[in-house]
């Protein structure tokens, strides 16, 4: 029997988008969450609000001191980038962390092993990275490789959480392709990266951490074998990710053995 034609890029990207909703709805309830938050504090409030919410939100040493939840949890709900200015550094840092860590990688973990894996490496990196480098930046405060003023920096948005994800989304390229990939992971972050001391800034450090977050959940056996997921069992047309070709059976009684798992 002849083999199918592989579908053009374009078809193939055009099924992706129309596949995305159900494939990974909570992902794509989350984006359109981010960019809703995105236009409020861009547009919808004043200055001074959106200073206040994004202070208040902000996980730095001082509110992870006085209300932990509600900096660790809050800090995802705003994405810390530009959607406009598209020939700057930070719009750069919004493609890698909002589009392909959240709307490709997120989107792609979600199908994989469904929703509530996907918000946990998500939420876990997030939340691990954060508690982490504020291990770190309490050190280097006392070595004084920080200024003082580190203590109630501004630090919000979702990169720590999408940083996890591009990592364990390693799994989702072809073998020839993860080795660079890990070291675009690593290395991009370290590209802004401002040093005082034997310690980039703590941004730098949190972006590290939650890529090695992810890169060790790869080595956890539950991480390394598909899941049934939340969205259906069977691979479609537009999904991320590498495919093996099943070889159609001949006659209906060749077909009668167990499917191969994707």
């Amino acid at each position: 029997m002849n083999a199918r034609p592989s579908r053009a890029p374009l078809g193939r990207a055009i099924d992706a988008v129309r596949a995305y909703p159900r494939r990974a709805p909570a992902t794509l309830g989350y984006v359109c969450l981010l960019l809703a938050g995105h236009a409020w504090i861009g547009r919808g409030a004043s200055a001074d609000r959106a200073a206040d919410v994004l202070g208040h939100v902000s996980t730095n040493l001082e509110n992870l001191g006085d209300h932990p939840l509600t900096a660790l949890l809050g800090s995802v709900l705003f994405f810390d980038g530009t959607l406009t200015d598209v020939t700057s550094v930070e719009f750069v840092g919004t493609l890698i962390t909002l589009g392909l860590g959240v709307c490709c990688f997120l989107a792609w973990t979600e199908h994989r092993w469904g929703t509530a894996r996907a918000a946990a490496v998500f939420l876990g990196g997030h939340v691990a990275a954060t508690l982490l480098t504020a291990a770190v930046v309490t050190v280097a405060l006392r070595q004084g490789w920080y200024p003082p003023s580190t203590r109630e920096a501004l630090d919000y948005g979702v990169s720590y959480g999408a940083q996890t994800v591009l990592a364990i989304g390693t799994l989702a390229l072809p073998r020839r392709a993860r080795l660079p990939w890990v070291a675009f992971v690593l290395a991009w972050p370290l590209g802004g990266a401002e040093w005082t001391g034997p310690l980039p800034d703590f941004t730098t450090v949190g972006h590290l951490v939650a890529a090695a977050l992810g890169f060790a959940l790869l080595g956890v056996p539950a991480f390394r074998n598909r899941g049934s997921g939340a969205t259906g069992s069977r691979p479609t047309e537009g999904d991320v990710g590498p495919r093996r070709s099943v070889p159609e059976p001949t006659s209906r009684s060749a077909g009668t053995g167990t499917r191969p798992s994707a």
